[in-house]
């Protein structure tokens, strides 16, 4: 009997010992479990963190983008209304009376004729600045109305067309151009 007695005191002790490793293996696997979670949250929020601001990202770059590309249309649709303003004045200084013309050219010849010795014109305009002034006219040139006038030997030439006159007076008033039309 004492044999069986050391031998059930051991089987005892075993189960005791296998019983407390048992548990504590449990308890280790739980805090494994638990570490591993909240290990898994916290990949979760970061990559959550990740995600939200390069979403935040991407929305401020679509939104800069949108506001770019309603600047541009709209400074397009400016640049659209300036133009077809300039058109428009040239339309109508193109068909202005005969009368109003023929000054118009005497007071650029009168004001700028004694700076030069040849002169251009539209073909409209030919046979008139020829009978206006003694200079030598040179020829036609591309331009709704006006003079250019250069020295003997083309050196200096001054362009007193009304489309430059026309460019020049829109480029000066263009701030208040634009602030009429567009407020």
């Amino acid at each position: 009997m004492g044999l069986e007695n050391i031998v059930n005191e051991i089987l005892e002790q075993a189960r005791s010992e296998a019983a407390v490793i048992g548990t504590e293996a449990e308890k280790e696997g739980e805090k494994l479990i638990n570490d591993a979670k909240t290990e898994v949250e916290k990949i979760k929020k970061s990559h959550q963190a990740l995600a939200d601001a390069q979403i935040e990202r991407m929305h401020k770059q679509e939104l800069s983008s949108a506001h770019l590309e309603i600047k541009r249309a709209t400074l397009n649709a400016k640049k659209d209304v300036l133009n077809s303003t300039i058109e428009s004045t040239k339309e109508v200084i193109s068909s202005m009376s005969a009368e109003k013309n023929t000054n118009l050219l005497k007071v650029l010849l009168d004001k700028y004729g004694n700076e030069g010795t040849r002169v251009y014109s539209n073909g409209r305009d030919a046979k008139l600045v020829q009978e206006m002034t003694e200079m030598t006219f040179m020829g036609e040139i591309n331009c709704i109305g006006g003079l250019i006038i250069e020295n003997d030997d083309g050196t200096v030439r001054l362009d007193y067309t009304f489309d430059t006159i026309l460019d020049a007076a829109f480029e000066q008033s263009l701030k208040q151009v634009s602030d009429i039309l567009f407020g």
